[in-house]
């Protein structure tokens, strides 16, 4: 069996999805943001042969739609993020996943993109069975997913500068430096702000995301009528 790796955070007003601040305020950010996460967590556990496992700070108990969140976890392996650094927490997300489940390959993604559904992340769990790593590009030059049938080189992330527009090039000249180089998956769009959210929710009627992008919106448009 695999591991799907996910990496989030707790939706916290204030502390979640804050690039989509304006035109939603802090409240309704976080909401997206639990929807995104909500819509992920069930990709992850409708994927068949994974185990699932969750790398996370911030508490839930204070997030947005906590006790859902917290029921739809039920059966996750959790595990705590640490590190100064984003690019510290992802390297030590893969560590501590590795020596939790050792010998498993890893795949992580984030909660960043709530298209995912199970068909993608079996192609890309498929992809890491015949390489020694994977990686997923987004349109604005991250990355959305990393596999490795190694987590040992998660290390590599330590040197990559993350949430930048190079940081999915850089991603793979540090793993190439140790000897490692990743197959391409599919190119992905990372919802980072208002209008990736929107042209996102376009591509998911029906589920939590686009119900709760759209929430936003006629929220917005009510405004502006008044």
């Amino acid at each position: 069996m695999n591991v799907l790796l996910l990496v989030a955070k707790a939706p916290v007003p204030g502390r979640a999805k804050t690039r989509l601040c304006p035109p939603a305020d802090h409240t309704q950010a976080a909401r997206v943001a639990a929807a995104a996460l909500l819509d992920t967590l069930a990709a992850v556990r409708a994927t068949p042969s994974t185990i699932p496992v969750l790398a996370h700070t911030g508490r839930f108990t204070e997030a947005e739609y906590g006790a859902e969140l917290t029921a739809a976890l039920a059966g996750w392996h959790l595990l705590p993020q640490r590190g100064d650094t984003f690019a510290d927490r992802l390297a030590n997300a893969h560590a501590d996943t590795g020596a939790a489940f050792p010998g498993r390959p890893v795949l992580q993604i984030g909660m960043d993109t709530p298209q995912l559904r199970p068909a993608v992340l079996r192609t890309a769990l498929d992809g890491l069975a015949a390489h020694e790593a994977v990686l997923g590009p987004a349109l604005d030059g991250g990355w959305w997913a990393l596999g490795l049938r190694d987590p040992g080189y998660g290390s590599a992330l330590r040197d990559v500068p993350m949430s930048s527009d190079d940081t999915c090039r850089r991603t793979v000249a540090a793993l190439r430096r140790r000897g490692i180089l990743p197959a391409l998956l599919p190119v992905q769009r990372d919802v980072d702000d208002w209008s990736s959210a929107l042209a996102v929710a376009a591509d998911l009627p029906g589920t939590r995301f686009a119900d709760a992008v759209g929430s936003v919106e006629g929220q917005l448009a009510k405004g502006q009528l008044r």
